[in-house]
Order: structure tokens, then sequence, then C-alpha cells
């Protein structure tokens, strides 16, 4: 069973999104909050598999509750899937900056945020196809924000090759079959940058790739 926390400032959407995720019987909500103080407390409290995460709210925003949510040590195993009705490109890359794992907008269908939710307690991160799209346009736009490429060069060319794929968006299995290599061996070699980048997850080895200059927007 994977457990949820939802923190939103509207009641009536933390209601429909109990109900939307529950609705398979694999997923239970254990806690709802309306800010995002009171959000980090049941987090911390309870030490869910996933947190959907509104970015707006009194007290604290979703942004710095993410931050401390990813700081602390006990949460590890907690995953953050932002949640919002907003897709400014700032919001974007401040929420993978922050570490959350996935960025979705309020209009996702249930079973995609079913899905989104599994995908997340699996280990993987997500972005919306609306999202990735914003995130591409937002470094192109901006060069002069590009990070120090000194830890992507000095990665291996193997290791910058399957980086490269992983910031085109392809998962373990397609990365297998574009570089002739097992499933396991890509997904070792995924593990190995998160760790080589200090990446939380591949959401922020996709940036990576194209901050580095690595991959360019549509290369």
């Amino acid at each position: 069973m994977i457990s949820v926390v939802v923190v939103d400032d509207q009641e009536l959407l933390r209601t429909g999104l109990k109900d939307l995720a529950e609705l398979d019987g694999d997923i239970t909500v254990v806690a709802e909050a309306g800010t995002g103080r009171s959000g980090l407390s049941r987090v911390r409290e309870l030490r869910p598999d996933v947190v959907l995460m509104d970015i707006r709210m009194p007290e604290m925003d979703g942004l710095e509750a993410t931050r401390h949510i990813v700081a602390d040590p006990s949460l590890e195993g907690t995953k953050v899937v932002m949640l919002t009705t907003f897709d400014e490109d700032e919001n974007i890359i401040e929420a993978i900056r922050s570490g959350a794992s996935g960025y979705l907008l309020k209009d996702i269908s249930a079973h995609d945020l079913r899905g989104a939710i599994r995908t997340v307690a699996a280990g993987d991160s997500l972005l919306s196809p609306s999202v990735t799209r914003k995130v591409l346009a937002d470094i192109a736009a901006r060069p002069h924000r590009r990070l120090d490429a000194s830890a992507v060069e000095a990665l291996s060319d193997r290791e910058r090759e399957v980086l490269r794929h992983v910031a085109l968006g392809l998962s373990n299995a397609e990365i297998a079959a574009a570089l002739f290599i097992s499933p396991a061996t890509a997904r070792t070699y995924v593990s190995r940058l998160l760790g080589r980048l200090d990446a939380r997850d591949r959401s922020q080895l996709v940036i990576i790739g194209y901050e580095s200059g690595l991959v360019e927007p549509g290369g």
C-alpha cells in the first residue's frame, strides 16, 4: 500500500484528490493539510511514501516545505510531487531544484494521477509533457544560467552517453536498447550518475544534462 499526504489550501480539492487517489485500492491518503507548515508537520509525523504538494499556500509555500522534506534524513524515502494550477517556468525549475520528484498540473486525469503516485513511489521521477516543454524552453532562453559543467566533464564517455539519454527523456529500457546494454546495466549507470552529480532523482539529471550543455533543446 502506497501512503500519501495531500497538502493543499483548498479543502474541496484535497477531498477530490483523496477520492481519486484511493480508487484502485493500492493507494491510501493517510493525512491532509491546508498549509505548508502543517503539511510539513504531518509528513514528519507519518513519513509517507508520497506527498502531493501545492506550491502556493499560506504560512509556508510548497517549495519551502519541499526543501525541508528533502533536507531531513529521516524522510529520505518520501517523494514530493508538486500539483498545481500554475505552470510558470520559474515555478517548474524551482520545484525540481527544491528536490521535487514530479510536477503535475491539477487538470491531470484521475488515471494519470494514480499512475504518477505509483511512478514516484517506485523511485522514478516524472514531468508531464507540457511541463517538460516549459523546462526545456526555460533553459534554452537563459543560457547564462547554466551550471558549472566540470562535474559532467569528469564523467566517463559512457556515463555522459547515459546522462544524455536521460536528459532526452528515455526510460532505462529505452537507454538499454539505444546503447546495446542490459536494462540492469542502464539502471546501474543512472544510479551512479545520481551519486556522482549529487542529484536526487531523474528530474534533476534532466536539468543537469541541459544546463551543462551536454544536450541542447531540440537536439
